[in-house]
């Protein structure tokens, strides 16, 4: 009997929970990147060559080298512990696809916003859809050149980005710091869930 009874507390004990996160921003802020990064499996990306029809639309100041550009998802995942799975949904960062992600963030605990600190304007849109809905979200300032181009306070003043809300200094290219900055994702969704189920 004792052998049966136990069974359960195993199972619980060796149970992997899954969970969706959404990297979103702005484009060409490295969500491409940032899930090939930490993934463990060969991530799926659903890149396309970009054209001369999507200059009237995109700004290559900042990264006058890229030359794809992501049309649905990138697609992504990562264990953070031996029990906790993530998997990873990269929207699309052209305005002309931000229909699709209403239905990438359904599921979702939550989100990592990716912004260029170079170009702090083009993820306003992206804070907006996620406080809208209600969706926990923390701020990765992406590091290009390995350079911040502001200080964290001056951007949680610039973007009126509440202060129970992180912003971590990330490298989309750098597997550790992608993987630290979604631990801080996965414990600011677990304390927001806390929060709203005290209420």
């Amino acid at each position: 009997m004792d052998s049966v009874g136990s069974r359960p507390e195993a199972i619980a004990n060796t149970a992997t929970i899954s969970a969706k996160i959404v990297v979103a921003g702005g484009f060409g802020v490295g969500k491409t990147t940032f899930v090939g990064s930490v993934s463990e499996i060969v991530p799926l990306t659903t890149e396309a060559v970009m054209t001369e029809a999507s200059a009237p639309h995109d700004d290559l100041t900042a990264t006058p080298n890229k030359t794809t550009t992501t049309v649905a998802m990138d697609f992504g995942r990562v264990s953070l512990d031996s029990d906790l799975v993530l998997y990873l949904f990269g929207t699309p960062g052209q305005h002309r696809f931000w229909f699709m992600w209403d239905d990438l963030v359904r599921g979702a605990i939550g989100a990592v916003v990716l912004v260029d600190s170079r170009r702090l304007a083009d993820c306003f849109a992206a804070i907006d859809f996620f406080e809208d809905r209600g969706l926990p979200y923390i701020v990765g300032l992406n590091a290009f050149d390995g350079l911040l181009q502001h200080h964290i306070p001056d951007v949680r003043e610039a973007m009126s980005i509440d202060p129970s809300t992180p912003i971590v200094p990330c490298d989309a290219r750098d597997r550790e710091s992608t993987k630290q900055t979604l631990i801080t994702l996965v414990q600011h969704a677990m304390q927001h869930r806390m929060a709203a189920g005290a209420r």
